[in-house]
């Protein structure tokens, strides 16, 4: 049985593997929000200087690969791979934001969790000795979503209550084998759950089961209480999923009250009329290239629990009346001294 494994899906690093550096690049809307002190670059008409928005997106994903690989000092060629991920069908915002850039490349689909599947799997190949440097990506963009999940933005379509606003954002993360920054501590990879939610406009309800099951397998798995860490920050489950997921820890008893979620702090939810909160790949990766990944340098928190969610869907599924499977990766992070703690931290807990 492998020593590093932990339960049925945790893997405790044995060897650090530290988040270098965080670049990102967002949208006007998303510039206009709380945390617009914490981006690289926020963008005037969403268009990035490209005449599609497709080819915005792709633009946006490489200034954010590009802004994090200056802060490190380490040029994207001289990565040992990139990871990186968008909603597109076939993952062409990445695959072509990739292309020239002369670096190994793996394109991910996790939907609004890919940037969490990245992290665990580039710090795996990190750990195992298979590189030094690793580089993770993703990409969403409110009008390139639209136009494929939902109609045209021409058409004009009411969005309902439980709507998400999708993200017009990108984020990328450079990671290190060794110290040199917040460290990734344990990596718990998610499993598919999906509870018969039909309905493309509740996000939320579709991904929090999924969060639960993480969340719960990670703490079993650990012997971790959620109060081991200063911050659990779920993806993008906004305020429906979000009260969703706490109800369901409250069946067990436990109280998160150290919960936070992506998609309601990159938006001021009633004054920029998300509804719901943000969504999509860039939500996740933004907030946690700026505002998550500023607060573990300077000592707000130092225990992080990062849980980004997706909602594993796609257009012709939801045609055919197919219900919404969820996903929830969560990778923990350390800001402080030290290898991890290995007796169950501050409270040991089990479901």
């Amino acid at each position: 049985m492998c020593a590093r494994k932990l339960g049925g899906q945790t893997v405790e690093l044995s060897r650090p593997v530290s988040v270098l550096a965080g670049g990102n690049a967002v949208g006007r809307k998303e510039g206009e929000g709380p945390l617009a002190r914490c981006f690289d670059y926020i963008d005037g008409d969403d268009t990035f200087g490209e005449p599609t928005w497709e080819r915005a997106e792709r633009a946006m994903q490489q200034r954010a690969l590009s802004s994090a690989a200056e802060k490190c000092g380490c040029p994207v060629q001289k990565l040992d791979w990139l990871f990186a991920g968008d909603l597109l069908n076939q993952c062409v915002s990445s695959s072509f934001a990739a292309r020239g850039q002369d670096v190994p490349f793996f394109g991910l689909y996790g939907a609004c969790s890919t940037f969490g599947e990245g992290l665990i799997l580039a710090a795996m190949a990190l750990e195992g000795g298979f590189g030094e440097r690793a580089g993770v990506a993703v990409s969403s963009h409110f009008c390139t979503a639209e136009r494929q999940y939902r109609t045209p933005l021409e058409y004009g379509c009411q969005r309902p209550p439980t709507a998400q606003w999708t993200v017009t954002g990108a984020g990328a993360a450079i990671l290190g084998a060794g110290d040199g920054g917040p460290r990734l501590t344990h990596l718990t990879p998610g499993k598919v759950v999906d509870k018969g939610i039909t309905d493309t406009n509740n996000m939320g309800a579709a991904m929090a089961p999924a969060a639960y099951d993480t969340l719960s397998a990670h703490f079993r798995d650990t012997g971790r209480g959620p109060d081991f860490y200063d911050l659990i920050v779920t993806g993008d489950l906004g305020e429906l999923g979000s009260q969703l997921l706490l109800e369901l820890f409250r069946r067990d008893g436990v109280e998160l009250s150290n919960h936070a979620d992506c998609g309601l702090l990159i938006f001021r939810r009633e004054e920029q009329d998300v509804h719901c909160g943000g969504s999509g790949c860039g939500c996740s990766a933004a907030v946690f290239t700026g505002y998550l990944l500023e607060g573990l340098r300077a000592g707000r928190w130092n225990e992080l629990l990062f849980c980004p969610t997706g909602a594993l869907h796609s257009p012709t599924t939801a045609l055919q009346g197919e219900s919404i499977p969820g996903i929830c990766h969560a990778a923990a992070l350390s800001a402080g001294p030290g290898p991890a703690d290995k007796t169950g931290g501050k409270n040991g807990w089990n479901i």
